[in-house]
């Protein structure tokens, strides 16, 4: 009778593991108040974010939506529209200018990294260059990586510094970290 009472006890036990790994499974992160899913690529998440509509717009100006919808993989630094509030005035306005269109591209490609680079990845990096790691940009540039409590913090190459505010949003084609400022290259 104990037997059949711990075999019971040891189903019970196992089917709750499982439900709870299936919801687990379905659990979405959140970004601007939409659930992002890991099976949408970077571009048809972030149309859904109300916190990433400044680039989104920046980034159909600079024509990258094909670029950022393709299979990469891609690690995506997100800037925040309070991040993009927070320069200073007219900046955005003039780098959405039609004439202005490389310098937008090349600030946009300074926040993509090459490859899936998840927090775990991220805090590796950091820990295996001793407390930084020189992250290459598509655009050419580096950004820095370094520890920041349980985060990461990521500076520029003119000493700006941004948090990474959200990490590892998984999309079909790469992650995206969102941060809270908008990072610039030289």
């Amino acid at each position: 009778m104990k037997s059949i009472k711990l075999s019971s006890i040891v189903v019970a036990a196992i089917m709750s593991v499982s439900a709870l790994s299936a919801v687990s499974a379905f659990a979405q992160v959140t970004v601007g108040g939409a659930p992002m899913y890991a099976s949408k690529d970077i571009i048809d998440n972030a149309v859904n974010s109300k916190d990433h509509t400044t680039l989104v717009a920046a980034v159909k100006a600079a024509g990258l939506v094909d670029t950022l919808k393709g299979p990469g993989p891609f690690t995506v630094f997100a800037p925040t529209n309070a991040a993009f509030a927070a320069l200073p005035a007219g900046t955005v306005d003039t780098l959405l200018k039609t004439e202005n269109k490389p310098a937008l591209t090349k600030v946009l490609t300074y926040h993509v990294v090459a490859g899936r680079m998840d927090a775990a990845m991220l805090r590796k990096a950091v820990m295996d260059g001793g407390g930084k790691a020189a992250l290459k940009t598509v655009s050419g540039g580096t950004l820095t990586a370094m520890a920041a409590g349980n985060g990461i913090t990521l500076m520029d190459e003119s000493g700006g510094t941004a948090k990474v505010t959200i990490a590892d949003v998984i999309q079909s084609n790469g992650v995206i970290h969102v941060v809270d400022k908008v990072l610039l290259p030289k």
